[in-house]
């Protein structure tokens, strides 16, 4: 592919495109923005009229990401309505299917080490997607005395971390870590019994 120079019709979003294929076939850490400006078809200096570095291009790779995984999560929330256990448990299984789907954006989100604050931006989408998990948390939690009632915003971490380490150990192919049960099994088994455990929901459910 021919450089381009500084005249590529849109080149911070190719650089983006580029940065996303190269993360998910080499790491985070495994590409340089020279890397990702040859894969753009553009010079190197190129790169730094839209990314100070390789962390901001990543860090607009993430952005991007959680605005998609936001609105996955959202979607999975509304159509679990009006059951609360359902719209819930449909927040875990969208994080499994947004990490198989969309695995160059996950590894910039979760695993790049850019920090969600690095941006005000970032930050906000950030927000906005934890945000829809605690709020099916919060109403799956409804129906406990507010004095007995676990904080929100407590297990809905505890269930992003159990869905982390699903994807992580599961769902993404990792070397010498196999389950005869399927990640969405797992997750959910998981999910239940840790519910069950704080008695959010009745033994039978």
């Amino acid at each position: 592919m021919a450089k381009r120079g500084y005249h590529h019709g849109n080149l911070r979003q190719a650089l983006v495109e580029a940065a996303l294929q190269l993360i998910e076939a080499k790491g985070p850490t495994g590409f340089t923005l020279s890397e990702a400006a040859k894969q753009a078809g553009v010079t190197p200096a190129a790169v730094y009229r839209h990314f100070d570095g390789r962390e901001d291009l990543i860090a607009e790779a993430a952005r991007q990401g959680y605005e998609i995984f936001a609105d996955v999560m959202q979607y999975a929330y509304d159509k679990g309505q009006p059951s609360a256990l359902s719209a819930f448990e449909a927040t875990g299984r969208a994080y499994l299917a947004f990490a198989r789907k969309y695995p160059g954006h996950y590894i910039a989100m979760f695993e790049s080490g850019v920090s969600v604050n690095r941006t005000p931006e970032l930050a906000s989408v950030a927000q906005r997607a934890w945000g829809v998990l605690e709020k099916a948390a919060s109403d799956l939690s409804q129906h406990i005395p507010q004095d007995k009632r676990p904080p929100a915003s407590m297990f809905s971490a505890h269930i992003w971390a159990l869905s982390h380490g699903v994807v992580e150990l599961f769902a993404r192919n990792s070397p010498g870590r196999q389950s005869p049960f399927s990640p969405e099994d797992l997750l959910e088994s998981g999910i239940g019994i840790y519910l069950r455990g704080l008695g959010l929901i009745d033994p039978d459910q």
